[in-house]
Formats: structure tokens, C-alpha cells, sequence
């Protein structure tokens, strides 16, 4: 039976029994809203930041969408994080690995500028290598611990 609703707020608020692979994907999650709520506010300064051409106004506003789907996907992050969910740790396992070859082919064919890929690249690679570094220590423990 699914919890109710009520008591799922209340898990969200009060992480209990989070493991630190979890907290890792939490605060990756973290990490990329803060960045989505900069690019939706500042686009302009974000893109300077980075080292991005000027924008047009209609580059902005793609910007600005570009940070709404980030920030939803970095609230999947945290939520799941929060509630210690499993399956969405491991399932990051298996994605943010495969973001920096992926960057590094958009920035070969000259569709996304070198500082651009070289973030998303060192982001997501040493984030999967922290969540990666506690699910072993982790297990490690659950594997030591008497039967």
C-alpha cells in the first residue's frame, strides 16, 4: 500500500534512514536547480559566466527553458534523494556517466562551446563518482554485517 500523502511530505522534510548514496543524489539535485533558478533569472550573466556568445533576446528566452526542464529534473534529483529512493539512485548510475562522452561529441561538432561541455562534463562525471564511491562503501557494509 502506497503511503499517504501526508506522510510522504513528511519523509520529504525529514530525510530519515537517507543513505549517502542518496545524499548524493540529493545534493546533485541541488546543484542543478541552483543552476536552473541562475540560467532562469540571469541568463545573460550565466552565459557570460560561461563564456557564451552574447545573447539575443530570443536566445535568452531558449535559455530560460532550457533552465525550466533542468530545474525539473534536478527537483526528480532531489525529491529522490530525499526519499531514499533506490531505484533512482541506481538509475543515475547508469545515466550520468554517459554525459560526458555526449558532451563531448555536441562540442566535436560545434553545437555547444567548450566551457559549456567541459561543466556539464566535470558535473555529472565527479557526481557519479561520489554516488558511485558511497553505494560500493555501502554495500561493502552490508556484505561485513553478520547474518
Amino acid at each position: 500500500m502506497n503511503p499517504s500523502l501526508t506522510e510522504m511530505f513528511r519523509r520529504l522534510l525529514k530525510a530519515v534512514g537517507q543513505t549517502r548514496a542518496a545524499k548524493s543524489v540529493e545534493v546533485f539535485g541541488w546543484l542543478i536547480f541552483v543552476e536552473s533558478v541562475i540560467l532562469m533569472l540571469a541568463p545573460h550573466f550565466a552565459a557570460e559566466l560561461l563564456h557564451l556568445p552574447a545573447l539575443v533576446p530570443q536566445g535568452a528566452n531558449y535559455l530560460r527553458l532550457v533552465a525550466l526542464l533542468v530545474g525539473g529534473v534536478g527537483m526528480l534529483y532531489i525529491v529522490s534523494g530525499r526519499l531514499n529512493a533506490e531505484g533512482f539512485v541506481f538509475a543515475s548510475l547508469l545515466d550520468r556517466p554517459l554525459v560526458p562522452p555526449v558532451v563531448a561529441v555536441l562540442w566535436y561538432l560545434g553545437i555547444i562551446p567548450g566551457p559549456l561541455a567541459l561543466l556539464f562534463a566535470v558535473q555529472d562525471f565527479g557526481s557519479f563518482l561520489w554516488t558511485l564511491s558511497a553505494w560500493r562503501a555501502e554495500s561493502r557494509q552490508l556484505e561485513s554485517m553478520p547474518v
